[in-house]
């Protein structure tokens, strides 16, 4: 087998496409990337770069028939998930590999109860086990992700609880079946601060206790440094940066990288001062440059940036990078 087989979750080559009016489009365009037992890797990236449709990609869970992967392969525990039939990949969707959806309001079933949701799955999955034992287990998962009154939110409907609250309720849906792998998409987006700071220490806790891998896909780089190992840097469907944490805001080699740091206010900033952006807009799917796909906001970008595309550079053992002017240039870590 080959190391990418023997791999906990090993992404290589990931091109998905949609059907449009313009004809077909791919929002992720080779792409490769591994995730290690027990370890949490983020994606980061402007809305629309690609983060959730690689995740759907993963899970084989594309809105279909516009959606489909056109290339690639995707290893999990030593199997190609891209050639699994349906019945295989229900067995390992939601109960080996769970997700945690972007907007929990409108990923829970609005005319089903909290405790009705989180059984089905069990149900599902493991279907000797009695109602009285679903039942039970349910109330357990919820006091395991911080719901104060358990009995009280088993019997409410998703509107009845707060955004806080519907989001552990997603965490405990997809906890159920002691996955693997956790895909959570933008779990912390729309909660306030504290909030915020109290999923993802139960998250991490949770790894600790079951030692499984995350994939943390946000925009937020303040939470990618509070919980990620590794990170990825998307833009426009294409990976631009690969590093540690650590190196990633210590070291930023991209333009686009660097971009984004930069455009996070600082405490220490004078008072009044504007915030730093990133000129321009992200190109059209239907309208990618011929050259880098960052070259139209690019403060550095060079005449070779217009029409040759960039190659991954490595700049260390942990930290890679895709831009023209980092070429045969290795950065310490």
């Amino acid at each position: 087998m080959t190391q990418a087989e023997n791999s906990f979750l090993s992404i290589r080559n990931l091109v998905t496409a949609f059907d449009t009016e313009q004809g077909s489009l791919r929002a992720v365009e080779d792409i490769s990337f591994s995730v290690e037992r027990g370890r949490t890797l983020g994606i980061v990236g402007e809305s629309g770069c690609g983060k959730s449709v690689t995740a759907l990609s993963i899970i084989r869970l594309l809105p279909r028939p516009a959606g489909r992967i056109e290339g690639g392969k995707i290893w999990f525990q030593g199997t190609d998930i891209l050639t699994l039939p349906p019945e295989r990949l229900n067995e390992i969707r939601g109960n080996r590999i769970s997700m945690i959806f972007q907007e929990p309001l409108t990923s829970l079933n609005p005319v089903q109860r909290i405790g009705a949701q989180i059984g089905e799955v069990m149900g599902i999955h493991f279907p000797r086990m009695t109602k009285e034992a679903i039942g039970n287990a349910s109330l357990e998962l919820m006091e395991k992700v911080g719901i104060p009154d358990p009995k009280r939110c088993v019997a409410a409907y998703p509107h009845q609880i707060s955004g806080g609250m519907r989001q552990r309720v997603m965490i405990a849906i997809a906890l159920a079946c002691k996955p693997d792998l956790l895909i959570a998409d933008e779990p912390t987006t729309a909660l306030d601060v504290t909030i915020q700071a109290q999923i993802l220490e139960l998250m991490k806790d949770l790894q600790k206790k079951t030692g499984m891998a995350i994939l943390f896909i946000t925009h937020d780089l303040g939470v990618i440094a509070e919980v990620a190992d590794q990170v990825i840097v998307m833009y426009a469907g294409k990976i631009v940066e690969e590093a540690s944490v650590e190196t990633l805001f210590k070291n930023p080699a991209h333009p686009y990288t660097q971009g984004l740091l930069s455009s996070i206010p600082r405490l220490d900033s004078p008072r009044k001062a504007p915030l730093t952006i990133i000129p321009g807009m992200v190109p059209s799917l239907s309208d990618m440059p011929a050259g880098c796909r960052f070259q139209n906001r690019c403060p550095v970008k060079i005449e070779c940036c217009k029409t040759i595309p960039p190659q991954m550079t490595a700049l260390s053992e942990t930290h890679s990078a895709v831009c023209h002017l980092l070429t045969g240039r290795k950065i310490s870590p």
